[in-house]
C-alpha cells in the first residue's frame, strides 16, 4: 500500500502519536521531527493539547466498522483549521499539502494527522489502520503491507502469539 508522502505521514505520524507515552515538549519535538514535521519546538502547553490530540486519534485504529471510522475522521478533519492544497514545491510533481506553512506546531499536527487518517480510510476503506491482535497490548499501527493482513504491531508480538498457539497444540497432542 502506497500513499503520497503528506498522506503516509500523516497516517504513521497518527500511529505514532498514539503509540507515544512521553508528551514532554523535547521528546514529543523529536517523535513530530521523526514525521518529517518542521519547527516542531514547543510549550508544555503544546505538548498538554498533543497528548489530548493523540487520545482523539487513537479511536481510529482497529475501528471495525468503516461508517464509524468514517464519522471519527470527519469529526478529526472538522476541528483543524487549514484547507489541503495541491503543491509542487522543490521541483517535485503535484502533491498534497494538509497544513499551512504558518500554523504553529500544534495546529500543523492535526492538520496532517487528520488529512492523513482521511487518505488512508480513502485508499484503504480503512482497513489499513490497525491495532495489535496481540492480547494485552494497545499498539496501533498503519498497514503499508501488499496484502493488508497486518495484524500485530511488530514481529515480536507475531512471534508470542505463535508461540503460544504452538504450545497449546503440542500439549494437546501430548495430553499433558
Amino acid at each position: 500500500m502506497h500513499f503520497n508522502t503528506y498522506g503516509g505521514n500523516g497516517a504513521a505520524l497518527s500511529a505514532a502519536l498514539v503509540n507515544a507515552t512521553d508528551f514532554r515538549p523535547e521528546p514529543l519535538a523529536g517523535l513530530l521531527t521523526e514525521h518529517e514535521m518542521l519547527r516542531t519546538a514547543m510549550t508544555p502547553a503544546q505538548a498538554g493539547e498533543m497528548e489530548a490530540w493523540a487520545l482523539r486519534l487513537d479511536p481510529v485504529f482497529g475501528e471495525p466498522e468503516v461508517a464509524k471510522q468514517i464519522t471519527l475522521v470527519n469529526d478529526l478533519l472538522e476541528i483543524t483549521a487549514a484547507r489541503p492544497f495541491v503543491s509542487t514545491h522543490d521541483g517535485l510533481t503535484p502533491h498534497l499539502h494538509f497544513s499551512s506553512t504558518e500554523g504553529d506546531i500544534v495546529a500543523r499536527a492535526k492538520d496532517t494527522t487528520a488529512g492523513g487518517l482521511a487518505m488512508a480510510i480513502c485508499f484503504s476503506d480503512g482497513r489499513r489502520l490497525g491495532r495489535c491482535d496481540r492480547e494485552g497490548c494497545r499498539t496501533v499501527y498503519v498497514d503499508t503491507s501488499r496484502n493488508g493482513r497486518r495484524r500485530f504491531c511488530s514481529l515480536a508480538c507475531a512471534n508470542r502469539v505463535n508461540v503460544a498457539a504452538h504450545r497449546t497444540r503440542q500439549k494437546g497432542l501430548t495430553g499433558t
